[in-house]
């Protein structure tokens, strides 16, 4: 007689007691090898165990079971024993492709609490009728599961989920967290003064705002990620931080017995203000205002365009785009900015007394992000761009400025070579760039590295330097190292890593500069962080 190799199928819908020393998938498993035990005459024999616990029976997403179709499908599995016929599924869909499945590859089902033999049309008609009541029963728990959660937030009781920012969950209960609740206060806040969600998502990662971070029953940790749009939208729209209990489905809110973080007051200004946007127009252009948006033309009067990758699986980037040349926001942004503090720390004696007077007060760095943004928008009336040179044009009207001046005198006075337009009110101030054109272009403040000209083979080592002579002026000046990581957002090592570039040689850095060297920027931080004579160094490089 040939051998029947029996698979045994065990599943339990919850976590509750699994961790007992012997729970309900135990008793499953003996009893489902007592019964294989028992018809040893028939040649059956026990071939392996498949166990699912914590999982319902309504998915076939259950990592045992596949493991078992797949070892039916390879003929090692003839008879599959389970408990109960429930216990393989809920569904009748599910279980009838399954019965497809078993008798294709010639595999039997036996369930030993439920006898009956599915090779005879009785025993699959009697079957059928076990799976309906199987899913009517599962049907009927889901909906006292329903009713349940709908009663419990009538009464204004957190009914469990997704952990919220600003609450820890303590008995079962949301009890306020002081640090995450002052998070959630500020990005309500800190929207009001925004333009986009966009821009609000900049300003948390600036201030380096989080999601919960939380663990599951599992143990496994979930969240604290960066917040996206996405996420900002849903916890702006959040009832829970206004002390009330949302039923998602009916649109329903209770008072909730949880204290609110954030004022009624403070939600109907963010709420009408996501309306507003929703509703606007100009959203689309409002999600991609950047800091230069309507500021930027070429030599023509076009002005320049915002853009964006779209690319799947990659970073996003966004640029200024016009004839098929883009300009990289990011970069562009930040030579305005460097741009700006230029002419605040120049000899201002070229202007109307009264202009110069209102810029020597600003303190820019001692603005915060959302003032920077507003005055460098008002400072800022146009950029031209034309053949690598940008012409910047501000705005030096002493009653615009005087809302921004400070109550401490910015007294740098370093010489500066721009032009002065009393009549206009403006200073016109040229900056000369470089531009890697390629599949991303990459800008390059030309006055930083003198006349070198920036191309493919020496980008990377150029940009390297410009970090070495950055971080060492900062430590030069005393700045805390963490000040400095915290800046950057870079590690202790990386930013040695490049400190350590400032003590090359001298000929060294020349020959890489002039493009007379080509050298591996892997290699050359190695030779840097060894720490020899500038013979040593060139002696390596063979110089």
């Amino acid at each position: 007689m040939t051998r029947v190799n029996c698979a045994v199928y065990v599943r339990k819908s919850t976590e509750k007691g699994l961790e007992l020393e012997f729970n309900s998938l135990h008793n499953q498993e003996d009893a489902c090898r007592s019964y294989i035990m028992s018809q040893a005459f028939n040649n059956w024999e026990y071939f392996k165990t498949y166990t699912d616990g914590g999982i319902s029976g309504g998915t076939m997403e259950r990592p045992a079971l596949k493991q078992m179709l797949e070892d039916i499908r390879r003929g090692l599995v003839q008879t599959v024993v389970v408990y109960k016929v429930d216990r393989l599924s809920r569904s009748i869909m599910d279980f009838h492709n399954m019965m497809k499945e078993f008798d294709k590859y010639g595999c039997s089902f036996v369930s030993i609490t439920q006898a009956f033999d599915t090779s005879t049309s009785m025993g699959k008609l009697t079957l059928n009728m076990l799976l309906s009541f199987a899913q009517f029963e599962r049907e009927v728990s889901s909906e006292r599961v329903r009713d349940k959660i709908r009663a419990s937030k009538a009464k204004g009781l957190w009914t469990g989920g997704v952990p919220k920012l600003g609450y820890d969950i303590k008995d079962k209960k949301l009890v306020i967290n002081p640090v995450e609740a002052e998070q959630v206060r500020s990005i309500f806040e800190d929207y009001l003064q925004c333009s986009s969600l966009a821009e609000l998502e900049k300003f948390a990662e600036i201030k380096g705002f989080k999601q919960k971070n939380w663990v599951t029953n599992r143990g496994e940790q979930r969240g604290g990620k960066p917040f996206k749009i996405s996420a900002l939208h849903r916890l702006l729209h959040e009832k829970l931080y206004l002390g009330m209990i949302e039923n998602k489905r009916t649109g329903q809110a209770f008072k909730g017995q949880h204290e609110a973080i954030i004022s009624k007051e403070l939600w109907e200004k963010v709420q009408a203000k996501l309306k507003d946007n929703d509703n606007s127009s100009n959203h689309t252009r409002n999600r991609n205002n950047n800091l230069l948006t309507g500021k930027l033309f070429d030599a023509n009067g076009t002005i320049f365009t915002n853009q964006a990758n779209s690319k799947k699986k990659a970073t996003k980037r966004h640029y200024y785009s016009i004839k098929g040349l883009f300009l990289p926001t990011e970069q562009i942004d930040k030579l305005a900015k460097d741009a700006i503090i230029e002419i605040l720390n120049s000899d201002l004696t070229g202007l109307n007394k009264d202009s110069a007077m209102a810029l020597k007060f600003i303190n820019f760095n001692d603005m915060d992000y959302f003032a920077q943004h507003n005055f460098i928008r008002n400072f800022i009336n146009k950029i031209i761009y034309q053949k690598d040179r940008l012409t910047f044009f501000f705005n030096i009207d002493p009653i615009t400025l005087s809302a921004y001046t400070g109550d401490s005198l910015n007294e740098n006075n370093n010489p500066l070579e721009f032009i002065t337009d009393n009549t206009n009110n403006q200073i016109i101030y040229e900056k000369q760039i470089v531009i890697n054109r390629g599949l991303s272009s990459n800008v390059y403040n030309a006055g930083k590295v003198g006349l070198m000209s920036v191309n493919d083979n020496n980008h990377l080592i150029v940009r390297a330097f410009a970090y070495a002579w950055k971080f060492k002026k900062l430590y030069e000046k005393g700045v805390r190292m963490e000040d400095i990581m915290k800046q950057e957002k870079m590690t202790k090592r990386t930013i040695y890593k490049y400190l350590n570039l400032a003590y090359l040689s001298p000929k060294i850095v020349n020959q890489l500069l002039s493009g007379t060297l080509t050298i591996n920027l892997q290699t050359l931080f190695d030779i840097a962080s060894k720490n020899l004579s500038f013979d040593e160094q060139e002696k390596m490089l063979s110089i």
